[in-house]
């Protein structure tokens, strides 16, 4: 890590990176062009693609590919060795407005995040939409184009809206 917090990684070429001094990021860690980062932990080695935004209090573990096009926000864990494929977009409230009952503009203080977690060795395919409250768990596949309302079990695979199961997992082979 260097002394702003930032690791090897964001130094060079980092004109077209938008990395705020607390994001802890760790060794190895590959980071493309057109990124924003900010109050976030990314895990060693872990890979995130163009056009990728990752909010305040949301955490990348270990060995992970983030595809470009993501949006992993506020209150979402993602474990280690998790692929996350291109576009797929967390959402962290579950009845979310713009303005409060006196109509006027929302602030932090009007609502509260809401959890999203990622299991160990998960895949979540490009174009997904993953709800708040959920978790998906440990070798699960999330399907491209998925709509993810509730948990997925782990070692299962889930597709379509709402996603829905399609199979079990045995040792990493689908049946």
């Amino acid at each position: 890590m260097t002394g702003d917090g930032r690791g090897k990684a964001a130094m060079a070429g980092d004109q077209y990176l938008s990395i705020a001094p607390d994001v802890k990021l760790g060794q190895g860690v590959k980071l493309a062009k057109f990124i924003n980062l900010y109050g976030c932990a990314i895990g060693d080695e872990t890979k995130i693609g163009a056009f990728v935004e990752i909010q305040k209090n949301a955490s990348v573990g270990k060995r992970c590919k983030i595809s470009s096009h993501t949006f992993i926000c506020e209150g979402v864990t993602i474990e280690d060795n998790v692929f996350i494929g291109h576009g797929v977009m967390f959402i962290n409230d579950s009845y979310p407005r713009a303005t409060t009952a006196e109509g006027g503009l929302q602030t932090e203080s009007d609502w509260k995040v809401e959890r999203t977690l990622v299991k160990k060795g998960a895949s979540i395919g490009s174009g997904a939409t993953i709800l708040a409250n959920t978790s998906i768990g440990e070798n699960a596949i999330v399907g491209a184009g998925s709509v993810v309302t509730k948990d997925v079990p782990p070692n299962t695979i889930v597709a379509g809206n709402p996603a829905r199961i399609l199979r079990k997992i045995a040792r990493g082979v689908t049946q």
